[in-house]
């Protein structure tokens, strides 16, 4: 069996509106579906960059005691905690590109549809 959930630490931390800090969390390997529903929200629609936001919400597990992840969860992270996500979501789904490594590259929508402009 392999493994399909990852646990993390954010650097900074989420700062809920009790005051409290959120750092560790659980992220799970992201499923074809992750990446396509977001494509059909509004808000992506308007706003490209936005799907970043929705899949991380579907991806993120567990984030500390917090009781669901939500957008508005990933919306309040702060800058480098959602830098740090995104590289962490690319790493557990393979889609870091090593400069040793020849491999095939991962379609530039997939790309896309996780980093920020």
């Amino acid at each position: 069996m392999f493994q399909t959930e990852f646990e993390f630490t954010l650097p900074k931390g989420y700062l809920d509106a009790d005051g409290n800090v959120h750092r560790k969390g659980v992220m799970r390997l992201s499923r074809a579906m992750d990446e396509i529903i977001p494509m059909r929200d509004p808000r992506v629609k308007a706003n490209p960059a936005y799907a970043t936001v929705i899949i991380l919400s579907r991806v993120i597990l567990q984030l500390g005691a917090l009781d669901e992840v939500t957008p508005m969860t990933i919306e309040n992270l702060f800058a480098c905690d959602l830098s740090y996500l995104q590289k962490f979501y690319r790493q557990i789904n393979e889609l870091e590109i090593e400069a040793e490594q020849p491999a095939e590259q991962p379609s530039p929508s997939t790309i896309e549809a996780i980093d920020l402009p």
